[in-house]
């Protein structure tokens, strides 16, 4: 076989890459249209007075439990199959988006939230790609992901505010639901069965690298690093303002040299 032959996706392996990249356009369309106007709607909901704090858990539930369940339901594809793991996940996603349409109060907004943020699926729709593609090839078809979601992040920008005025937040929550749907029947009908499953290194956790990932000090020098960054911008924007302050940390890193310690 020439290289040729081995570098170009054969026609099942581009109909899964695209059938998946639109399984996270249409998901992440819905969360993405959120972030413009999400914050203002729940500083009007019932209960949200002077409770800034509680308007910032709304917006950041969903990443928190996406956070604590990726490695998880990633897993559990392992076990159980690619595509009831993706079921799963986007069921539980579309019914935090539909409870999220009727909350009328701050504190169900946030449970709403957290249960969209249940349906952690991005881990078990790598992996599929992965069983579904090549090596040779495996980079493209996760490009092509990428691709989407980026597509998807500008154009949500753009819309958010005419969807906030056509059919207002509980609107784009009944929309985001119903995108999930959709994707459920992009799984079902348009992503091919793949013929096995199996661990791969370049897309997949390797659970038993876990504790060495997290014991690497390499990596606690780069937290506190990226902690000791955030000081020092906060108090820089306090002493000098803001564009100042921006200005001042660029000129720092780079007289510190940061880039080859990276």
């Amino acid at each position: 076989m020439s290289k040729h032959n081995t570098t170009t996706m054969q026609a099942a392996e581009m109909r899964a890459s695209v059938a998946l990249s639109a399984i996270y356009a249409l998901r992440m369309l819905g969360m993405f249209l959120m972030l413009p106007v999400l914050a203002l709607y729940a500083a009007g909901l019932p209960g949200a007075e002077n409770k800034p704090a509680l308007i910032g858990l709304a917006m950041g539930m969903y990443g928190l439990t996406q956070a604590l369940l990726q490695l998880p339901l990633g897993m559990a594809s392992d076990r159980f199959g690619r595509k009831k793991v993706i079921y799963l996940g986007l069921a539980v996603f579309a019914l935090g988006s539909f409870m999220a349409a009727i909350a009328t109060s701050l504190e169900m907004l946030v449970l709403a939230r957290a249960v969209q943020g249940a349906g952690a699926v991005s881990a078990a729709v790598t992996a599929l790609l992965a069983d579904l593609t090549r090596e040779e090839v495996r980079t493209r078809a996760m490009a092509m992901i990428g691709l989407s979601i980026g597509v998807t992040f500008s154009v949500s920008l753009v819309l958010a505010p005419l969807f906030n005025h056509w059919i207002g937040v509980p609107g784009i929550f009944v929309l985001t639901g119903v995108l999930t749907v959709l994707s459920m029947l992009v799984v079902r009908f348009m992503v091919p069965d793949p013929a096995h499953s199996k661990l791969h290194e370049d897309a997949e956790v390797q659970r038993g690298e876990l504790g060495t990932v997290l014991r690497n000090r390499a990596l606690e020098d780069l937290h506190e690093f990226g902690r000791y960054i955030n000081d020092l911008e906060s108090q820089a924007r306090q002493t000098l303002g803001q564009q100042e302050a921006q200005t001042f940390l660029q000129q720092w890193l780079k007289d510190i040299d940061y880039e080859k310690h990276l």
